[in-house]
């Protein structure tokens, strides 16, 4: 039996010194992008320094990788997580979205913010910074209405409903 577990053991520091050779996604690109959110919306320094904190190393082009990012089977775990936030909301592409998309994104920020489910919580534990205050989340509901707001004011209504297929 103690044979048994060596070996397994043995096989287990194996895989995981192999994996270290597995290939790690594309790193963060460090130039605003001609999309950025900042290129079509107003965004208040107060708001790109929580956007920033709190939400850009998941959901923009702009993530800071922790050292523990370079260690195999964390790097991929990572990788994908990031990625599913992206596709679910990326503020480095925010222009690229359609003006009905925008303004969702925008009602689904305050609600995800408000009800306390973005940050994620597991994020916040290792991030401290991350971790928004009530000021904060007040601060993004805020300027998440004034932007509907002022789109409503701007653009015809049906140009921000999203159409059936």
């Amino acid at each position: 039996m103690k044979r048994l577990l060596k070996i397994l053991l043995v096989l287990f520091v194996v895989i995981l010194l192999l994996l270290q050779f597995y290939p790690r996604g594309a790193k963060n690109n460090s130039n605003v992008s001609a999309a950025h959110i900042s290129t079509v919306h107003s965004l208040p320094g107060e708001v790109g320094v929580v956007l920033k904190n709190a939400c850009y190393d998941c959901h923009s082009n702009y993530t800071v990788y922790p050292w523990y990012a370079s260690i195999q089977p964390v790097a991929l775990w990572l990788e994908d997580h990031i990625a599913e936030g992206r596709k679910e909301l990326n503020f480095s592409e925010f222009a690229n979205y359609s003006l009905a998309k925008q303004y969702r994104k925008l009602e689904e920020i305050k609600d995800e913010v408000k009800e306390g489910k973005m940050p994620l919580e597991s994020y916040t534990l290792l991030h401290r910074e991350a971790k928004l205050s009530a000021e904060e989340k007040l601060l993004l509901a805020s300027w998440t209405d004034a932007l509907r707001d002022s789109m409503q004011k701007t653009y015809p209504p049906d140009s921000l409903i999203r159409k059936k297929k």
